[in-house]
């Protein structure tokens, strides 16, 4: 049932397989039932879309639909056509410009914290929520504490609905269920992932949200140099880390420094394609994301792997300009040094990378498992800031004596 109220944002945050994307799919055949059309459907990407929000979810509005109001999947026109006359239409999170023009009458947002483009795909889906008389959007996410999150939930105009996984427990597999709770119940992870809640900052980790959001920008400036930072993994198999793939940018030509009064070289995270998967799957996917971003190299930890990591890569790419790196000292004390940058506002963010985020706002040196996106990025920037070359054993000092070259 549709909350009561002049509401704008009707949004569910709650655990994982609470039933929020079985809400979504229903609120938009209600809506749909009751004429209102366009309807604009907005996942992380198209295939998101197709697969939880229309087609293939046990959930989605294909399997939640009546036979007697069954819509007319057009995959090729992206369009969904109710026997009344009612469409929605498909877009992506990660092209918002899509969204550009195009007028709604209600739109459904699954998993906005995920959005790579987060704040630009809500924006321009608002500005097109301008049509019949009630615009509205029903927004089904587990949370992160993205600043965006954070604005959606203190407007006047939002209804919030928060739910706990153990609710939806009779329609759970009890494996699943049961495996959920011993690996994640008393955790941190565990109370955002099966809670619902808004986390704040781990105290005791490295980095802060707010050094995250502040420098957070649209689009980067022209780079000097770029690289792909790689952490990878030591096994492949179903229960295997996952492989660390950051790629990051630097310019000299940053903003000056509040003290000299010269330009300082800034940093940009420009991708992520962390993956978990074999040696040849993570190969691929580095050399995929170094020809995306036009890379000057891929810089590998080979502690665990020798010259096999290097090999690894170029058995994709052979001509891949290939950078190994050796981890003499602990995590932290290559982190530290990063994390400071970020604090200076020196590191920008182009766009969200919500687990990324997660990690660095959460992992506390010492702690946990082994943050393979924060030592990819890390690499990558040692690279980036000219660190001394075979070692990781630098300092903050030197790095603020380094001009990326």
């Amino acid at each position: 049932m549709l909350p009561m109220g002049d509401w704008f944002t009707w949004m569910l945050l709650s655990g994982r397989g609470y039933g929020k994307s079985r809400v979504g799919a229903e609120t938009v055949i209600k809506w749909a039932s009751e004429g209102y059309s366009p309807i604009a459907l907005v996942g992380q990407t198209k295939a998101d879309v197709r697969d939880t929000m229309v087609e293939l979810g046990e959930s989605s509005i294909l399997k939640v639909a009546p036979p007697w109001f069954y819509p007319e999947y057009e995959p090729s026109k992206r369009r969904l056509t109710f026997p009344n006359g009612s469409v929605c239409i498909i877009y992506s999170g990660d092209e918002p410009n899509q969204l550009r023009g195009p007028q709604h009458q209600k739109a459904w947002v699954d998993e906005l914290a995920k959005f790579k483009k987060a704040r630009e795909t809500w924006d321009n889906l608002e500005f097109g929520l301008r049509q019949g008389d009630n615009p509205q959007v029903v927004c089904t996410t587990t949370p992160r504490p993205i600043r965006l999150i954070k604005d959606i939930v203190a407007d006047k105009r939002t209804v919030i609905t928060k739910g706990n996984t153990l609710e939806n427990a009779t329609n759970l597999n009890p494996l699943f269920l049961n495996r959920m709770l011993e690996k994640y119940s008393g955790t941190r992870q565990g109370r955002q992932e099966l809670n619902g809640d808004i986390l704040d900052d781990n105290p005791n980790a490295l980095w802060k949200m707010k050094w995250i959001d502040d420098a957070r920008v649209t689009s980067a400036p022209e780079l000097d140099k770029i690289a792909v930072g790689v952490d990878p993994a030591v096994t492949s198999n179903p229960n295997s880390n996952a492989t660390g793939i950051i790629v990051a940018g630097s310019t000299s030509k940053g903003a000056p420094d509040k003290k000299t009064g010269r330009p300082v070289p800034h940093y940009y995270i420009l991708g992520d394609y962390t993956i978990q998967g074999t040696p040849h799957e993570w190969a691929v996917a580095t050399v995929s994301a170094y020809n995306k971003h036009n890379a000057d190299k891929v810089i590998g930890e080979v502690n665990n792997g020798g010259d096999l990591v290097e090999a690894n890569v170029k058995s994709v790419g052979a001509n891949i300009p290939f950078k190994d790196v050796h981890a003499s000292r602990g995590k932290a004390a290559r982190a530290e040094p990063v994390s400071s940058l970020y604090e200076q506002g020196r590191v920008h963010h182009v766009g969200y990378f919500p687990e990324l985020e997660e990690e660095q706002t959460d992992w506390v040196p010492g702690e946990g498992e082994s943050p393979n996106r924060i030592d990819a990025e890390v690499w990558a920037i040692w690279y980036l800031m000219g660190g001394p070359q075979g070692s990781d054993d630098f300092t903050l000092s030197n790095m603020a004596r380094t001009r990326s070259r």
